[in-house]
């Protein structure tokens, strides 16, 4: 299929062999780069221009650790901390068998080592054909049967099918349970059950407590939200071995701009529209780059796309993009094209929502190397003196780049 063949070429890619990248390295990086595309549904549906736009930041590199930074660039621009409390559970609100979402879920299980539910064995070991002659084989279950949620007048087969009334279990119970109540069969399954067991199943399963007798409805939505806890503890321990995400480190999104512009933080009102005209302007684009390198040059920073000067939320519509993937990408043609590619090194860009609009996040960490600005046939070089931005050009950039870099 074509996402195949796209999957392929990225994996071909990630596995050229003059990268050399340590084993203990790179084989996390490519976890988070698959499970990342994976729940995300990033490269579903057309997905040319999407994956174009994530490959151009792999190509070319020089150095295993760039090549495993890009990488995990192109997830934490995506897994940030509202994917994890706001959009995945809204992922799992969903009666599709086949979702990315519940893929997730089943492979957070095996990768946590958890056990079947109300069973010893693992979810890996269920999942092996060459074990299943020797266990019970494993079958995917409604917490709440389609029986007795017919007879509570439940009977549309996308409500009974949510995401987050799967589960595994051997057959077995599956049989015993029939149509049931959780507070009929539950009893019956603690009874043969330890406490620790328990506990530990109702953990790895996303159980709330007291399930059994809980309203339908918000059975579904307790369950999506620690479904969702689930899947982000199990990409964190695809993250060992490897730099922790920067999203682990950060300010709040509302208090860096309550906090107004400062030495790490600016706003910006368009990415390339200028709002007196109501045309794309160059020079729009242009201060965007002279902030973001003024960051990289300095000590890092944060560049707000969508705020103005005063910190008041305008929202991204006046650019006119069709979607936020196509914003991004002029972004990512913008730095490549006068910055180049290996900016991306240090840079981070998401969507997040301010108040009752959305704003472009671009998080620039301290450059390991000078980056310069290309306008037309000079390159210029700035770098961040308080709440503005500054070029230094002459001794004065030469003796800054030999300091601050160690050339």
């Amino acid at each position: 299929s074509q996402s195949a063949l796209l999957y392929a070429y990225t994996f071909y890619l990630i596995g050229r062999t003059e990268y050399h990248v340590d084993e203990h390295m790179l084989r996390p990086a490519i976890a988070q780069w698959f499970f990342m595309s994976t729940i995300t549904g990033r490269y579903s549906g057309s997905p040319e221009s999407t994956l174009e736009s994530d490959l151009a930041m792999l190509r070319d590199v020089k150095t295993p650790d760039e090549f495993v930074k890009k990488l995990q660039n192109v997830c934490n621009i995506f897994l940030t901390p509202d994917f994890w409390n706001l959009v995945l559970p809204d992922k799992l609100a969903t009666s599709s068998s086949r979702s990315p979402s519940l893929f997730a879920f089943e492979s957070a299980l095996i990768l946590l080592d958890a056990p079947v539910l109300f069973s010893k064995f693992k979810v890996a070991e269920m999942m092996d054909p060459a074990l299943k002659s020797s266990h019970a084989p494993v079958e995917r279950h409604h917490l709440f049967p389609r029986g007795y949620l017919a007879k509570l007048g439940i009977t549309e087969t996308r409500d009974g099918n949510q995401i987050a009334n799967y589960t595994y279990v051997e057959w077995l119970d599956n049989l015993k349970i029939s149509d049931q109540s959780p507070a009929e069969y539950m009893p019956h399954i603690k009874e043969r059950l330890s406490p620790e067991d328990l506990a530990q199943m109702y953990r790895f399963h996303a159980l709330p407590d007291n399930w059994e007798h809980m309203d339908y409805r918000e059975f579904l939505q307790r369950r999506r939200d620690l479904m969702a806890q689930i899947i982000h503890e199990s990409y964190e321990r695809l993250t060992a071995g490897v730099e922790a995400p920067m999203e682990s480190q950060e300010i709040p999104l509302f208090d860096l701009i309550v906090s107004g512009e400062s030495d790490s933080v600016e706003f910006k009102s368009t990415l390339r529209t200028n709002l007196h005209t109501g045309k794309r302007d160059k020079g729009m684009e242009a201060a965007v780059l002279k902030t973001l390198a003024g960051f990289l040059n300095t000590n890092g920073g944060v560049l707000f796309i969508g705020v103005s000067d005063d910190g008041t939320p305008g929202g991204l519509e006046a650019d006119g993009f069709p979607n936020e993937d196509k914003m991004y990408l002029h972004l990512v043609n913008m730095v490549n094209r006068s910055m180049g590619e290996k900016t991306w090194i240090a840079l981070h860009a998401n969507f997040d929502d301010y108040e009752d609009g959305r704003v472009m996040v671009v998080r620039c960490d301290r450059s390991s190397f000078p980056v310069y600005v290309k306008d037309g046939n000079i390159d210029r070089f700035y770098v961040r003196t308080g709440p503005a931005t500054n070029e230094m050009s002459g001794d004065q950039m030469l003796n800054y780049i030999k300091r601050r870099f160690n050339q």
